[in-house]
């Protein structure tokens, strides 16, 4: 985590022009589609360039503006961008950098957006993509062809938290003239800033950590100006998929509370793998910040913390076993995402039909775990009960 009295900053202060808007504490949400001008000189340079000032609310917008310097800072990075979605994050930092021709090297099994943008949307286009073992740099080494053109990451996932060296794929990757794109949902710009180790460009999905009340979607994406820009001029405007103003403002609401929530929900998960590491129904908990995670060093080195979410492989030779145990949770609603206040479960076993169930495929067994605000001791119990109606 950065310096708290560099965080409280940005937390609190960056961007915030309070003068301007009667000295009120929370900034006022610029609720408007359009903008007007005085004189057709300036509306003339703004149509030269939209970046350069206040059009239209599908480009920029002052609320939206206080949100991007808060997210640039905590990203360490020059400028950012806040999409309506993470999967448009992802499609505009992909598409902007590749042409009919191109090849991606991706992590294997990135999130499912990613790899349906992969798989059936840029091949329309002639662009290819080969999916790789990111916890090996070996690996990126032989899929890099003469026309990659994009690196694409995900570190850590968000199911076995598989992580990638960053800084090794970042200097193979300049090396090569190649962008290196990185998901950091898993670990917020609190807990893991890729830029500083040399990633061109990281982006996270805002609906989670950072909007921390599972009532907003969007997601953001954080580079060089320059490289903000081109995505502004071409993939944002021509997609119209920017964050609206309230949700902006949402988003700056729950920037105010992230550490805090960020430390409770990191305290409470440490209690939550306890309790399942001595359980006989928890073959294995995955966590990247536990010291049997395979990837221990590498993710005490690039992370100083990892949030809430956690994987367990359960012991289970039926499929009915899995259904039974997530079906009974009482107060852990089964639900997709994470980061919010609630804490959430989600079976593998959802996208396998049971006549495809293995229980010798280890995947097959996963339960993610994600550990919201309440009381650890209330989600440990909730936890026991529903492993007792399993037998």
């Amino acid at each position: 985590m950065m310096p708290d009295n560099d965080l409280s900053y940005i937390l609190n202060e960056l961007g915030e022009d309070r003068e301007q808007y009667f000295r009120a504490i929370a900034p006022p949400i610029m609720q408007t589609s359009n903008f007007a001008f005085k004189r057709v000189e300036e509306l003339r340079k703004v149509f030269e360039d939209e970046y350069s000032n206040y059009l239209y609310t599908r480009g920029l917008n002052p609320t939206i503006d206080i949100l991007r310097k808060k997210l640039a800072a905590l990203d360490r990075a020059e400028d950012c961008l806040v999409f309506n979605s993470g999967a448009s994050a992802i499609f505009a930092s992909v598409f902007a950098n590749v042409q009919s021709g191109d090849h991606i090297v991706s992590v294997k099994k990135p999130y499912t957006w990613a790899q349906k943008m992969f798989d059936n949307a840029l091949p329309r286009f002639g662009v290819n993509t080969t999916y790789v073992d990111g916890t090996q740099i070996e690996n990126f080494e032989r899929a890099i062809l003469p026309n990659t053109k994009v690196i694409y990451l995900e570190s850590p996932n968000s199911w076995d938290y598989a992580l990638q060296d960053l800084r090794a794929v970042a200097e193979l990757a300049r090396a090569e003239g190649i962008v290196t794109i990185c998901d950091n949902s898993y670990s917020t710009p609190l807990f893991q800033k890729p830029i500083e180790m040399g990633i061109d460009m990281v982006l996270q999905s805002a609906t989670k950590y950072i909007g921390g009340h599972s009532d907003v979607v969007a997601g953001v994406l954080s580079g060089t100006r320059d490289m903000m820009k081109k995505i502004f001029d071409n993939e944002l405007l021509n997609m119209g998929n920017g964050v609206s103003p309230f949700n902006a403002w949402l988003l700056i609401r729950g920037l105010r509370t992230l550490p805090a929530r960020l430390d409770r929900i990191s305290q409470s998960t440490r209690k939550v793998i306890a309790y399942l590491q001595q359980h006989p129904m928890v073959e294995e908990v995955i966590f990247p910040l536990d010291e049997g995670f395979a990837q221990y060093e590498l993710a005490r080195k690039q992370m100083t913390g990892a949030c809430g979410l956690l994987t367990i492989v359960m012991r289970a030779k039926k499929m009915d076993e899995i259904v039974t145990f997530c079906e009974s949770l009482r107060h852990i609603m089964m639900a997709v995402s994470w980061g919010g206040y609630e804490s959430l479960a989600i079976p593998r076993c959802a996208s396998v039909q049971p006549d495809q169930f293995d229980a010798a495929e280890r995947e097959h067994r996963m339960i993610r775990f994600y550990i919201g605000l309440e009381e650890p001791d209330y989600l440990v119990a909730d936890i026991e009960q529903a492993f007792a109606a399993v037998h």
